[in-house]
């Protein structure tokens, strides 16, 4: 299994992942051309790709899913909402829709879009299985569902949301009513959310987590980096691996 964050942010997400023979991006948020261009720096054929899933229709997860799709003719794979929200970004383009919380197959891998609370038509995470094991990518959240609990359970691999601190966020320049929005179920976790989530979901394989959308504004990664020191200290269950995922360069690929 290989994953790299190609970008991690609202500016734009990518997450490449390759389990078995089949590579996929997880959301194609940056241009086509910073798409390639940061593929191209770590090493990543972009025309090896075999698809790319789609969590939901913000620009910040679709800007060149489309785009990258045409040019390199792989298919799309969004739900059936999404892809009617996002028409224009999916014109000309090959779309295979899904049902949000229904598992299909493809390949060899196994996908389960997993519903979450964003303030989107119809957003999903994913969890990848395949002979490799299970991964995960999981941002925008909203709140830690007891769904969301349960379906990564048992990965090797997980994209996780540390979105805010709190004391950032409210002590920040934005908006109250933005304040509310990403506080609300419909917005983004904090750190300490995903710590929480974390301890629910240490078991001894898992290998790598990549703490992910942080907030240029009502973050910074020595808080991230905080958090995840504090979830490794406080167990001796497991020793992943952690990258704070960047929104203006890549990760370095890992392989587990």
């Amino acid at each position: 299994m290989k994953i790299c964050s190609l970008a991690s942010g609202s500016k734009g997400n990518c997450l490449y992942l390759e389990t078995g023979d089949t590579r996929v991006l997880i959301d194609a948020g940056l241009s086509l051309r910073e798409t390639l261009l940061r593929m191209g720096e770590v090493g990543i054929d972009a025309s090896s790709i075999h698809a790319v899933l789609v969590t939901h229709e913000h620009i910040d997860h679709i800007r060149s899913a489309g785009s990258f799709s045409r040019k390199f003719n792989v298919p799309v794979f969004a739900s059936h909402l999404v892809h009617d929200k996002a028409d224009t970004y999916f014109k000309k383009t090959q779309v295979t829709e899904f049902e949000s919380g229904s598992v299909f197959n493809f390949r060899e891998i196994q996908v389960d879009p997993v519903p979450i609370t964003h303030d989107s038509c119809d957003p999903v995470g994913f969890v990848v299985e395949s002979c490799e094991g299970r991964a995960a990518s999981v941002t925008d959240l909203g709140i830690v569902t007891r769904l969301v609990t349960e379906k990564l359970r048992g990965c090797r691999f997980i994209n996780l949301e540390s979105n805010h601190d709190v004391d950032m966020l409210m002590n920040g320049p934005y908006p109250w009513a933005l304040k509310q929005r990403i506080k609300s179920r419909h917005g983004h976790i904090s750190n300490e959310e995903s710590l929480e989530l974390l301890h629910e979901l240490a078991h001894e394989g898992l290998e790598a987590l990549v703490m992910a959308h942080m907030s240029e504004v009502n973050n910074h990664p020595e808080h991230v980096v905080r958090t995840t020191r504090a979830f490794l200290s406080d167990q001796n269950i497991c020793s992943p691996r952690i990258v704070i995922g960047d929104q203006y360069r890549a990760s370095a690929v890992m392989e587990l």
